[in-house]
Order: C-alpha cells, then structure tokens, then sequence
C-alpha cells in the first residue's frame, strides 16, 4: 500500500507538470496562430492510451490507438523519398486529414510529454515536413522573438506555479522548521560532521556569509557551500567545508542529520529488561558515568561506546537531586536500552511561523529562488573527483522511493499534501533549470539556436538544427537509461 499511495503521488505531481511545462508552449503558439498538431500528456510511441480530436465540430474519441504514420516512402527517379502523406486522398473520418486541429491524448510511457508544433525541429525527427516550404501557419515562419517566446513558455510556468504553491503553502500552511538559533548548546556532529570542519558545541552563525536559521536548509546549504562560520568555545571561526566530509555524508546518506541541537540525555522509556531493572526512571537526566562528568548527550554515547558489555556506574539527576545507580547494564553495541525525551526538545527548537497573504508572496519568490540555487549549486558536488556526488543521483525508482508519506499508529499510510506540495514546487523549479539547460533536445537548445540568429541576423542551417537534434536525443536518452539503470542496480544490489 505504501508504494502504492508513493506511486500515486508521482504520477500526479508528474503529470500536473508535464500538463502546465506544455501548456506554457501551445497557449504562445496558438496566440501567434502557430499549429499544434499533438498535445501529449506522457509519450505515446507506436499507440496511445486516449486520444481526441474535433472533427468537423464535434469530438472524437479513441482508445488504445495505433499511431499512423505522418509520412511515406516514394520513388522518385528510381531513389527512394521520404515526403509528406497525401492528405487528400485520405478519407474524411482519417485524423490526419485535419491537420488544423490539435490531437490530445495520453500516452504510455510516463517519462514526460510534449507538444508537437508544426514547422519545428523537435524530438519526432519528423523532416519530411521540413523539406516542403514554409507555410504562414508553421513555428519556422514565425519571427524569432514569437519563436523564443514559445520556447521559453513551459520553463517560464514552472517557475511561476512552483512561485504560487511557495506562497500558498505559507499562507494557508505557515512554516516549520527547526530553528538553529535557538540550539542554546550548539550542535552535535556525527563523525562524518566533523570530518567536514564541525566540532561539538560550535554554535552556527552563516554558511558563505548568509546567516543561519533553519537546520532544513542550513545543512543542505552547508554541503553545497564552501565555508562555514561558527561561534567556537566563545569565538568566532570561520573554515572551508571539507569535500571529504561532504562525501561521507553523501555516503552515509544522513544529509539532514549529520548536524543535530547538542542536548542532555533525559531518559523519557525504558524499552529493555536490563534498563527496567537498571535503577533508571522516567525524566532521570544523566549527568555522569563511572565518576566523568556527561553534560550531553554525545559525551554519554562516547562513555558508552568504551563500555560495552560492562556494568556502570550512572549518575543522574532525578527531582532536582543527584543520585547514584551503580549496576546499569550497557549492551553489546554501547546501549542502554532507553529512549530520550525528544518531545521536549522539539518544544523548544521547532518555530511554526505564519505569513500573511502580502506576506506570502514575496516569501513564495524567496523560497522559489532558494530552491533554484540549490539546484545550480549541486553541479558543484556532483562533478567534484572527492565528492562524486553523481553517484548519489537518483531516477524515478528513487524519486518515488522517497516521496513523502504519513504512516498512523494503526499502521495504514496516508499522503502528506504539504510535503507533495514542497516537492511538486521543488520538482518544477528542478524542471525549469533542467530545461533550460542549452543541450539540443531540450528547451535551453531551441533557445540558444533562437538567440544565435536574433544576434547574427540569420537563422542557424536547417540541417544543422537536425544534426544537433539528434545529437541531443540520443544523449539525453542514453543519459535516462544510464540514471534509470543506476536505480534498477541499487535496487538489485539493496543500495536504494
């Protein structure tokens, strides 16, 4: 059931992206009278599941179609052409006799979708179109700055529907975050932490000069930055970020928890016989182990740790009071079969802030422009020889893997709309700079190629928009099954 409801939710988030990203390209088209011939939610090689389409006024529907093909093969003086079929000799209830009309459909492979404009060179590779001349109603007979603003249509609705779910989750939902500013003890660094330059106790003021507030986006921002500033023992230091650190991090895959507030150990259940029969009660704080002084949490797991499979001595502090248990059992692996008491230490720590509706909006812009520089500044340890940060990329099997669920005390799963929402933001932002990128194939390589001739004076050679076309798609398409076979290895080998 809980991959399920996981399942569901990309799907949905996929799709209400794909949808939006290609309506940002038909409305523009349709606007400077371009025709649309497929608007495709999924891509539908050799059939479709749906698909419609207006006819003579009224709507026609199909299901589990074949795709017919576009064009065919004739001879002309003995050498074999590829041109245009011949829609007038099609009969009238043939689709592809109604070119004007925009086909919708879904289609099987949800891997995206697309819009096929008349008159483009896109990921169809339909040339035979492209040797007949321009008609007046095809993308390549439009101005350049019509054509660039088709192009730049989908990335430009990414960014602003990933702009107005920021805004409306701060509205409607407020914010919560751990507040870094309120770690009255600083932090605790798991080793890997430290690693990167951390020490126990160091109170974190700014990450590249931008002060610090939320440890959500503190130590995402940290394994992205390159240096830290904290407040050590009373001083103010400032270090690079190790990149060693950044990949063991990475490594030990606990991005979100290689920092933690430095808090006392308060024992709020005992989960174990030997911790039942240790002496240790309910709100007990341990303040000491065999006669050393253990202010926190960090510093008892160290004593512990030297004293496996042994019987202590533990001081704790009970009613205001010190008192003394001097047969506490500690397990094989450095445990004493307890649980601290983190409800009070979230009380503390965790802000919920709320924004008005003026207020909403500017934070939206914010959190949208946040969530764009995380995505440019993981180029930096995605390529770096310490980091290898590319090993750590997931594709859709991880994607789903890791959407957000709430599971209840009965065991059944629910989705947690706020976390879909975050994601689907962060997802879009990621779809608008993944776009963008000038690779042909993609939006940013239309783009470039657009540019190039606004700023030249001519349009780049037809054969070389093909060229590079192809050059795109067979890139991006081995770049998919490179990312989708690195997730079904990780699945195999248990690493996902």
């Amino acid at each position: 059931m809980e991959i399920a409801i996981k399942l569901f939710q990309f799907i949905l988030s996929i799709s209400i992206l794909v949808l939006l990203h290609e309506l940002g390209h038909f409305l523009p088209a349709i606007w400077f009278k371009t025709r649309a011939e497929k608007f495709f939610l999924f891509f539908d090689p050799y059939f479709s599941l749906f698909s419609m389409k207006k006819i003579n006024g009224k709507w026609q529907y199909k299901f589990l179609s074949k795709n017919l093909p576009d064009s065919e093969v004739i001879e002309v003086n003995g050498k074999k052409e590829e041109v245009p079929i011949d829609i007038s000799k099609l009969p009238d209830n043939d689709w592809r006799k109604h070119p004007e009309q925009t086909k919708y459909g879904i289609g099987w492979l949800p891997f995206g979708g697309y819009v096929k404009i008349a008159g483009m060179v896109d990921e169809s590779m339909d040339t035979a179109q492209m040797k007949k001349p321009a008609e007046p109603w095809e993308f390549r007979s439009k101005p350049a700055w019509q054509r660039l603003i088709i192009m730049l249509g989908g990335v430009t609705v990414n960014f602003f529907l990933a702009w107005l779910i920021y805004s409306s989750l701060s509205f409607f939902k407020g914010e919560t975050y751990t507040d870094i500013t309120k770690f009255s003890n600083g932090i605790e660094a798991t080793e890997a932490g430290k690693k990167m330059g951390f020490q126990n106790g160091d109170k974190i003021i700014s990450v590249d000069g931008k002060p610090a507030e939320r440890l959500e986006n503190t130590s995402i921002n940290i394994l992205l930055g390159d240096h830290v500033t904290v407040n050590r023992n009373g001083q103010e230091v400032t270090f690079p970020v190790n990149a060693d650190g950044v990949a063991e991090v990475l490594k030990q895959k606990e991005a979100k928890l290689y920092i933690t507030p430095r808090v006392s150990m308060v024992v709020d259940s005992l989960a174990t016989p030997s911790s039942q029969a240790s002496g240790l009660a309910k709100g007990d704080k341990i303040v000491g182990i065999n006669g050393k002084k253990t202010a926190f949490f960090d510093e008892v797991s160290t004593l512990l740790g030297e004293n496996k499979g042994k019987t202590i001595t533990v001081e704790v502090e009970r009613n205001g009071a010190l008192q003394s248990l001097p047969n506490v059992s500690v397990d094989k692996n450095g445990k004493l079969g307890i649980a601290i008491d983190t409800k009070s230490i979230a009380k503390n720590i965790v802000t919920n802030k709320k924004y008005s509706f003026g207020e909403a909006i500017p934070r939206g812009f914010t959190r949208t422009i946040e969530a764009l520089t995380a995505q440019v500044k993981q180029f930096k340890i995605m390529f770096n020889s310490k980091v290898q940060g590319y090993k750590n990329v997931g594709g859709p099997i991880a994607i789903v893997k890791n959407m957000p669920v709430d599971k209840s005390a009965d065991g059944s799963f629910t989705i947690n709309w706020t976390a879909f929402w975050s994601f689907t933001a962060m997802f879009s932002v990621w779809l608008a700079f993944l776009n963008l990128i000038p690779i042909p194939g993609l939006d940013g390589g239309h783009v470039l190629f657009t540019l190039y001739e606004i700023i030249v004076g001519k349009p780049v050679p037809q054969k070389v928009l093909e060229n590079a076309q192809m050059i795109g798609v067979i890139f991006l398409l081995g770049l998919m099954l490179l990312i989708f076979g690195s997730d079904i290895f990780k699945v195999i080998t248990g690493k996902l």
